[in-house]
């Protein structure tokens, strides 16, 4: 694990407040209005399935763009390889001033740790535009975990005791999700089988239908299906306890004093875009991210919307990649 876990729990988990409040939200009209100039529909990339919580963002972005100027926004989701199919999409489009990617942090902080031949440069093919949203994740069990299972301790017992079926999924190897899942029952000292899935939906059917018996995603996706109990939720990975699910205690109250992460999701412009058109993409997102609409819409699914500058957003990824590194090292996680 990294070496100062304290200012690491701390770094991860208030991190996102100071880079929301470095951007400029309040727009003047007159810089908003040069930044409208072009009319081209954006063509967005998504690293998630429909459902999932990129897609969420993506299409909550596009509407809201609609309302603000009537700008023409194509959602294209390419789910799979943890983000990475989106990625080589966006490498490969030619279109570098139209075309934006809206992905998981761990596309440009952890996978150059990850994966030793990793098929994209995070530092010359990823453009950092402006961060999008930040939420807390949550870790749930389905109808193969016993009713008695109420708490993580409670989880890790029922594991050692049933390892042939300790089957946790996960919206990717190399995700966040799974990361937490490995530094929990790393630390833990619980058996596991990690199942990995194309995205969180199709892990969440999984975990509804009993294929697997626990799973990390952002909270907001278990928020339907605990209300009306078809799973469990039983902790957060916040350093508080969240709004959206205020009497499931974290996993700090639990005994796991390390464990504090929140996802956060990013809009990305090739690295051949051109310096005046990603400024005037971050400016044009910023303005829709400050929208009552929309940070509504992101609180009704568990999320916070967020916005940054180009550079904000690059030395955020920066800082945390210094953060990951030893994290992904200690647990020994590689993906040929």
């Amino acid at each position: 694990m990294a070496s100062h876990p304290a200012s690491r729990r701390a770094f991860l988990a208030q991190g996102g407040a100071a880079i929301a409040a470095s951007a400029v939200l309040n727009l003047g009209l007159s810089t908003l209005a040069q930044a409208n100039t072009s009319s081209e529909p954006w063509h967005l990339l998504c690293s998630g399935p429909p459902g999932s919580i990129p897609d969420i963002v993506a299409r909550r972005v596009a509407e809201q763009l609609a309302r603000d100027d009537g700008r023409k926004v194509m959602v294209d989701n390419r789910p799979g390889a943890a983000g990475q199919l989106a990625v080589a999409a966006l490498k490969a489009d030619p279109r570098d001033d139209s075309t934006l990617l809206l992905a998981q942090g761990a596309i440009a902080t952890i996978y150059p740790f990850l994966y030793p031949k990793l098929a994209y440069d995070a530092a010359s093919d990823l453009a950092p535009v402006s961060l999008a949203g930040e939420m807390t994740l949550a870790l749930a069990v389905g109808p193969a975990v016993p009713g008695s299972v109420a708490t993580v301790r409670d989880l890790v017992a029922w594991m050692r005791s049933h390892p042939e079926l300790a089957n946790v999924g996960s919206p990717g190897t190399g995700t966040l999700p799974h990361l937490l899942e490995a530094m929990l029952l790393r630390e833990a000292g619980a058996p596991w089988q990690h199942i990995v899935y194309s995205g969180g939906p199709p892990a969440l059917v999984a975990l509804l239908g009993g294929q697997i018996a626990a799973l990390v995603l952002p909270e907001g996706l278990f928020g339907p299906h605990r209300a009306a109990g078809l799973l469990r939720v039983l902790a957060t990975s916040g350093v508080q306890r969240t709004a959206l699910m205020p009497d499931v205690p974290t996993l700090v109250e639990q005994g796991y004093a390390d464990l504090v992460v929140r996802e956060w999701f990013a809009f990305f412009m090739s690295g051949r875009a051109a310096p005046q058109q990603i400024e005037a993409r971050s400016t044009v997102l910023r303005h829709a991210l400050a929208q009552p609409e929309l940070t509504a819409a992101f609180g009704d699914a568990g999320m916070v919307a967020s916005a940054s500058t180009p550079a904000a957003l690059a030395a955020r990824i920066a800082a945390e990649q210094r953060v990951w590194q030893p994290i992904v090292q200690a647990l020994g996680v590689r993906v040929e």
